[in-house]
């Protein structure tokens, strides 16, 4: 019987009597979502790191194919924990996914913890942000979404500062020496106007 297990295998050995009685060799099966998922994430400078408990022939060959930044293989539910803060103290920003008990501790520890909705209840609990459908691909959506939200609301806050700083010595008159003097009919356009501006810019949001 050939015991040695290919890169992407796992062996479980059943003992009787301290003696093999039998083996269950598990292999792992990568989503196809995952390419792209991973392929995504790299376009956007963002790192994608696989961290398991596994031994390392598994994780390397999963980490390979994907063509990730990094893998951690082996590591007890308290060494993920530990990982996740060797990362923060690097000062890298982490979302961890996740979906066993093992995960728990970890998921807690990220700056954002992603439960699979198919996983354990304590994941679930623990993470801030569930995913319903076990698709990486939806990871993605999710992060580029808080990216691009953000972008947004950093673009309106400069919009509706600019707009105050601006408008509001006009009508004060602070110019007034020069004739220049915003009257309260224009002010109010102006408002107006600034909330229509970005209100648009947020709706272009969806758009994307």
């Amino acid at each position: 019987m050939d015991l040695n297990a290919k890169e992407n295998e796992t062996i479980i050995y059943i003992l009787i009597n301290n003696e093999i009685a039998g083996v269950i060799v598990l292999s792992d099966k990568i989503r196809p979502e995952s390419y792209d998922a991973i392929k995504t994430l790299r376009s956007k400078g963002i790192k994608s790191i696989l961290l398991t408990g596994d031994r390392t022939k598994v994780p390397k060959s999963v980490s390979d194919e994907l063509k990730m930044d990094a893998f951690f293989a082996e590591v007890l539910p308290h060494q993920k924990l530990e990982k996740i803060k060797e990362l923060q103290s690097k000062g890298e920003f982490v979302a961890m996914t996740g979906d066993g008990i093992n995960d728990a501790p970890a998921l807690a520890q990220a700056n954002i913890g992603i439960a699979v909705g198919s996983g354990s209840e304590l994941a679930a609990e623990t993470a801030g942000i569930i995913l319903v459908n076990s698709n990486p691909k939806d990871i993605v959506s999710l992060i580029l979404f808080a990216k691009a939200t953000y972008r947004k609301m950093i673009q309106n806050l400069i919009w509706a500062t600019g707009y105050n700083v601006i408008a509001l010595p006009l009508a004060a008159g602070v110019l007034y020496h020069w004739n220049i003097l915003l009257s309260p009919a224009a002010g109010a356009i102006l408002m107006s106007l600034s909330t229509v501006i970005v209100s648009i810019n947020a709706k272009l949001l969806s758009l994307k």
